[in-house]
């Protein structure tokens, strides 16, 4: 069972959650979709290993598919209708409002955002209702306080409790949370995404009571030890598209990692591990949220969250994270230009 658990922020402050989330993406964002069976029992593994009256973060989006589609979130209302007793003992978290026909270009437009929520529920089915609602990402094209007045409208209307905001900036933040508390901010947060927007975002959300989902914590896989070359990524995996998984950066960035992998030998974890509790060492508002698809990995997850680390590893750790040392943009191109809104 784990044994470390934290709360959420905003207007689910008292949300009790466990340590570690687990997210959803990779179930059906890939060449070949997983079964249900397979996703299933993944849900269930780590909802399955937390104390009672703890709920297990789940993290979905409206375009969590090869297609861009509702795959995952329909796969969810599935799950809830075979399994309706894990309504309650999880906190779901669903992105939407982006543009997939103009490679997910963020739209919250009142219009847009109720069309996302609407889909989203009826993906869900009657057995759970999405709790919290974030834009995949801020609509640069509007003011941070007309995107929050369209989402204090659909909360009015019932679609969904608690709202969040992802990869947005610390002014960002705060100006959002002065016009609604907000639950969670999801940034990406890893020892090799360590910017100096991460630890503002994260100071800030730490002074007004948000939680920080920090995604990505294992570096899209880059700090688990597994993958030694671009060979190694399946030919239609989305990685392949990324500056830091171009061969050269990736073997470059691979070899400076070492640091973790010590770390994991002497502690007698795996380096995902040591990778993951690095980030929750950041705050007892910080949330690690790495993605899971097979079961032996989301309890390899919620593990890491038990995992203590030394003043002295973190202090290692934090340095490496701040050399800024790995080579590449996180994801380049369009995408790079749509974080820190």
């Amino acid at each position: 069972m784990t044994v470390k658990t934290t709360h959420l922020g905003g207007t689910a402050s008292g949300v009790v959650v466990g340590r570690v989330a687990h997210g959803l993406m990779t179930m059906h964002l890939r060449a070949t979709e997983l079964s249900d069976e397979i996703c299933f029992a993944s849900i269930k593994a780590g909802v399955d290993r937390l104390p009672p009256g703890v709920k297990m973060i789940l993290n979905s989006g409206d375009f969590y598919s090869s297609t861009m589609g509702l795959q995952n979130v329909e796969m969810l209302g599935r799950f809830y209708a075979k399994y309706p007793e894990y309504a309650d003992k999880t906190f779901l978290s669903v992105k939407g409002s982006v543009d997939v026909t103009a490679g997910i270009k963020p739209d919250c437009s009142i219009e847009n955002m109720r069309k996302s929520v609407i889909n989203i529920a009826k993906a869900l089915g009657t057995h759970k209702k999405m709790d919290l609602f974030q834009p995949a990402r801020v609509d640069k094209t509007m003011s941070i306080e007309e995107i929050l007045n369209n989402l204090v409208v659909l909360v009015k209307e019932g679609h969904f409790a608690h709202i969040g905001l992802s990869e947005c900036r610390a002014e960002t933040l705060r100006r959002a949370h002065a016009v609604h508390p907000i639950t969670a901010a999801e940034i990406e947060v890893s020892l090799t995404a360590y910017e100096a927007e991460t630890k503002q975002v994260i100071a800030t959300a730490n002074e007004l009571g948000i939680a920080v989902l920090g995604y990505s914590p294992v570096g899209h896989a880059m700090l688990t030890g597994k993958i030694q070359s671009v060979a190694d990524l399946p030919e239609n995996d989305w990685r392949r598209h990324f500056d830091r998984f171009q061969a050269d950066n990736l073997q470059h960035n691979l070899s400076i990692t070492s640091i973790i992998a010590n770390i994991a030998a002497q502690k007698g974890v795996t380096q995902a591990q040591v990778a993951i509790a690095w980030v929750a060492s950041l705050g007892q508002h910080v949330i690690p949220l790495p993605g899971s698809s097979a079961s032996e990995r989301t309890l390899e997850n919620c593990a890491a969250g038990d995992v203590i680390l030394s003043a002295e590893e973190i202090k290692a750790l934090t340095a490496f994270a701040e050399a800024g040392a790995v080579k590449g943009a996180r994801y380049g191109g369009a995408q790079e230009a749509a974080l820190w809104g």
